[in-house]
């Protein structure tokens, strides 16, 4: 029996435990299922079409689409031919366009709507070697991908069984270009070996089997939420597909999911809605409310007293249940990562009832390499112990070295970028700086790159610092900066929602003003150099921010300040807000 292929796991799920609502969609306003026979069927006849359409073992094949099921169908349609999915973020940039498809060499693409179909359009001449490119809604005037399926008839179903049966575990499976926060994007290559790897390993850390529900809404073009959807068809559970990340909260409560995944930023919003609830309420209620949440500040998996579980209990039933309500009433677990959890965050989530399991990785390592679980414990402010089949050493400048199976081929057509990421000893350097805690548990304390020096000479790690900040309900997003001047600063985006509530609480008429006019308010100003001071409190003297400036707009992917796994960019934040840091440090 040959090795287990990633396209294997849809078949095993079919003769193990075969699923009637495999992927679920909303169309229409119902929930509308196909089945694991369905899925494999739809697969089988796309994979025909593409061999008569003409893509050969090896080819490069782009999709470029949100979440939705015809997604899934292609990515296997692709992998038992031996085609390599290019997977790409529908909201890059023009240009990131152009590169991509041009370094990869794509010959076909498949697009989710008439947009992207417009988008790829406008580069097509600027790529030679892009023969068609296809649509998944029906739109007028571009080749829709069921005439793809409708070429199945000219291949036998033999010829791709035969191709399937030459595809070895260790062979190419995709190319995944990560969203650099400075250069060109670098294509990933990851074989069925790498994610199996990671399948295989975190199988035991994810609470749920072929009777669970799990709501996918991350982009599964980036490898964690395809790295998970690979885990759930192998676990044989029925994977929902939220319609936005504007109706996630009505779709968690149709849904009721068991395990879904979330990145830090949505759980900050989550719990943003939550507070603003508990301001809303009034005597006896409003006190309750902030008890439980004061309650969950001291939350400590490590054991707290028979007297302060006592009281968690009572505030489980009192309050937090409403916050499992919330999510469904029935969530075993969220997995959270792509970035820092806040510990305060975790530690209230987890005092809740509410498991939320922060993990860490790349997507050069498939991409987890460590993860906070139910079975092997949990230690908050870390991301957890190492999966199995996967070391990490500690550099002497602190860096983090990771070597295993998950471990990417190297960078496509970049053979100076791999041989800078994975050394002679085949250690893949992770740019990020951490620690073991208690001799198991990963700590990352910052990226490497983004440490920075004062004039003084001190070191400023502002990932770390940022976190502390967002703390606050007044700052939504902050930005530490300061490199080679005399003392840190950050520019701050303030959270313009909670801002309005607490000026009409306090009688300032802010109601319909705009964020412009907010952020030059002398109150507001005030309010927040309170909070500013109040979390430096908790830095050493070096570190404080001294000074800080108000944004009026949130940094975002389509701004360009934010990568589309929301990092910072932070050259060209600092680019586009010169003229703040000249007042920051020139006034």
């Amino acid at each position: 029996m040959l090795p287990l292929r990633l396209f294997d796991l849809a078949y095993n799920q079919l003769a193990q435990f075969p699923n009637e609502k495999m992927f679920v969609t909303k169309i229409n306003g119902n929930w509308e299922a196909v089945s694991t026979q369905e899925f494999i069927s739809q697969a089988l006849l796309a994979s025909r079409g593409l061999i008569a359409l003409g893509v050969k073992e090896g080819d490069r094949v782009a999709v470029v689409s949100s979440n939705r099921v015809e997604w899934n169908i292609m990515d296997i349609a692709l992998q038992q031919i031996g085609a390599i999915m290019v997977p790409i973020y529908p909201n890059i940039s023009e240009s990131d366009y152009k590169f991509i498809f041009n370094n990869a060499g794509i010959n076909f693409c498949f697009v989710g709507n008439e947009e992207l179909y417009i988008k790829i359009s406008n580069i097509k001449e600027a790529v030679p070697s892009l023969v068609k490119t296809f649509t998944f809604d029906v739109v007028q005037g571009a080749p829709n991908w069921k005439e793809v399926l409708d070429l199945s008839s000219q291949t036998p179903e033999e010829e791709v069984k035969k191709i399937s049966e030459r595809i070895k575990n260790e062979d190419l499976v995709t190319i995944i270009y990560t969203s650099g926060t400075t250069g060109n994007p670098k294509g990933v290559m990851l074989t069925h070996n790498n994610i199996l790897s990671n399948v295989l390993a975190c199988e035991s850390r994810i609470p749920a089997d072929e009777y669970s529900r799990v709501l996918t809404f991350l982009p599964v073009c980036h490898v964690y939420e395809r790295m998970l959807h690979y885990l759930y068809i192998k676990l044989g559970t029925s994977i929902y597909f939220a319609e936005s990340l504007d109706t996630i909260g009505d779709n968690i409560r149709e849904v009721k999911p068991h395990v879904f995944t979330a990145v830090p930023r949505l759980l900050e919003k989550v719990f943003d809605k939550i507070m603003a609830k508990g301001e809303e309420l009034t005597g006896i209620k409003r006190k309750l409310f902030f008890w439980a949440v004061a309650l969950g500040e001291e939350y400590d998996v490590k054991g707290k007293s028979a007297w302060y579980h006592f009281k968690l209990s009572i505030a489980r039933k009192l309050i937090f249940s409403k916050w499992q309500e919330a999510l469904g009433g029935e969530v075993k677990a969220i997995a959270s990562g792509s970035a820092a959890l806040q510990p305060r965050l975790a530690r209230i989530f987890l005092a809740a009832g509410v498991n939320v399991l922060e993990g860490y990785g790349l997507t050069e390592t498939s991409p987890v390499i460590s993860v906070n679980c139910l079975i092997n414990g949990i230690r908050i402010g870390t991301v957890g112990p190492l999966i199995d089949g996967v070391e990490v050493k500690i550099a002497e400048d602190g860096e983090i070295l990771v070597k295993g199976p998950n471990v990417m081929k190297g960078y496509y057509n970049n053979p100076e970028a791999t041989a800078e990421t994975i050394d002679a000893a085949g250690w893949l350097h992770t740019g990020d700086i951490g620690e073991f805690v208690e001799g198991k548990f990963l700590k990352i304390t910052d990226r490497k790159k983004e440490i920075f020096k004062t004039s003084g000479g001190k070191y400023i790690t502002p990932q770390y610092m940022e976190n502390v900040f967002k703390e606050s309900r007044f700052i939504e997003q902050v930005m530490v900066v300061g490199e080679g001047q005399k003392f840190p600063a950050a520019l701050i985006v303030p959270s313009y929602g909670f801002i309005k509530d607490w000026a009409e609480r306090k009688g300032i008429d802010l109601k319909n003003a705009s964020n412009q006019e907010l952020i030059e308010n002398k109150d507001v100003i005030a309010r927040i150099g309170q909070e500013v001071n109040e979390m430096n409190k908790r830095f050493g003297h070096w570190e404080q921010i001294k000074k800080f400036e108000l944004l009026p707009i949130e940094f975002s992917i389509e701004g360009g300040e934010l990568t589309p796994t929301l990092k910072f960019k932070r050259k060209k934040i600092l680019e586009k807000y010169s003229t703040l840091m000249s007042r920051i440090y020139n006034d």
